[in-house]
């Protein structure tokens, strides 16, 4: 009986040693597998940019909503004055413009009747030297008096000192309208300040109203009406379900022939019945510690090695039998088949495809 029995067992171990050696060669060497990994999303955390008291609260816990959808309303009263009184000054300045753009012009006609004095002025300077002229030789030939001789030579200068009086005031003229020119400008300056302002204290009125940034699931709400906030403040967390990833944190040894493409089985925790099929889609630019909030410094002290975790992104498929029930945080158990040759290139710094027939170290 004992040597029937080994006859019996000693082929059925070879085979199952066998078996699992060929397996071991052919599959099993090629899967990674780690169950540090979960499903994420990018969620998106909603938070007003003015503080007010929240009037209107439009969104409840584990509601579904459009992009766009209002789910805040900050009492808008402060605001809307605000506006009110930016437009006002905005109106004031645009009078004070098209004010100095009529003067710019009342000024222009000041210069032309300048311009014309000046013409008047040169005109008189004109007859009285001809006059003068004319009496000198009267007064040589006796024909004149002296004292009409020096009249003729008084109203000369009195028109020459006139002319200059005239081409100074028209200078004085022009020098006043590049005066309103300058301050035209300056007030051209102020409404645009003033329209600036206007536009800033439109976009906090606007932002009043705090609306979906994209489509997803409303969660962990904490705005509620009558509550005093400030911007930045917290108010509620939206989930784009069902656009969910996982985050595997596989050990370093494990990335030798890891290459994003490479199929992924992943079995989730709430779920186990139900298996999914995803692939890599890109690793972290470094380590889990690297970006921790106190890295560690190997430098001092005394040295421990310590094998690293690097974050590796898997994508799910859109169409899978559970897209609809998975939400971020569970927990589920991923294995790579990194026998298949993926891309090429990786994303995030992993680079070159992988070698077939080599075995991964553990």
């Amino acid at each position: 009986m004992r040597t029937r029995l080994l006859l019996v067992l000693v082929p059925l171990l070879l085979a199952a040693g066998l078996y699992g050696g060929w397996n071991w060669w052919r599959v099993w060497r090629f899967q990674q597998s780690t169950d540090d990994a979960y499903i994420a999303s990018d969620i998106s955390l909603i938070s007003p940019k003015i503080e007010g008291y929240i009037k209107e609260v439009r969104v409840h816990d584990n509601e579904r909503v459009a992009a766009g959808q209002v789910l805040f309303v900050i009492d808008d009263s402060d605001f809307a004055a605000k506006v009110a009184q930016a437009s006002a000054v905005v109106s004031s300045e645009e009078a004070m413009v098209a004010t100095y753009a009529t003067r710019h012009d009342f000024q222009q006609a000041m210069i032309n009747q300048a311009v014309a004095t000046v013409d008047a002025a040169e005109a008189e300077v004109t007859r009285a030297d001809l006059d003068q002229k004319r009496y000198v030789s009267l007064v040589t030939s006796d024909v004149a008096t002296r004292q009409r001789f020096e009249t003729a030579e008084a109203d000369a200068r009195k028109a020459r000192a006139a002319l200059l009086k005239s081409k100074a005031a028209l200078e004085a003229e022009k020098q006043q309208l590049a005066v309103l020119e300058a301050q035209k400008r300056e007030e051209e300056a102020r409404l645009l300040q003033a329209r600036a302002t206007l536009r800033l204290a439109q976009n906090d009125l606007d932002n009043t109203v705090i609306r979906a940034p994209v489509a997803g699931v409303a969660g962990n709400r904490a705005g509620q009406t009558g509550q005093y906030v400030k911007a930045g403040t917290q108010l509620l967390s939206l989930v784009p379900l069902p656009k969910v990833y996982i985050t595997a944190n596989f050990k370093e040894t494990q990335l030798t022939l890891m290459r994003p493409g490479q199929p992924v089985e992943i079995s989730v925790d709430a779920y186990p019945d139900r298996a999914i099929v995803g692939h890599v889609e890109s690793f972290a630019p470094g380590s889990g510690a690297e970006f921790s909030l106190l890295p560690p410094d190997n430098a001092t002290g005394n040295f421990t090695k310590i094998v690293q975790r690097v974050p590796v992104r898997i994508a799910l498929p859109t169409d899978g039998p559970l897209a609809a029930l998975l939400r971020p945080g569970l927990s589920v158990v991923v294995t790579v088949n990194t026998s298949e040759a993926g891309n090429a290139v990786a994303e995030g710094g992993i680079v070159g495809a992988a070698q077939a027939g080599t075995a991964p170290s553990r």
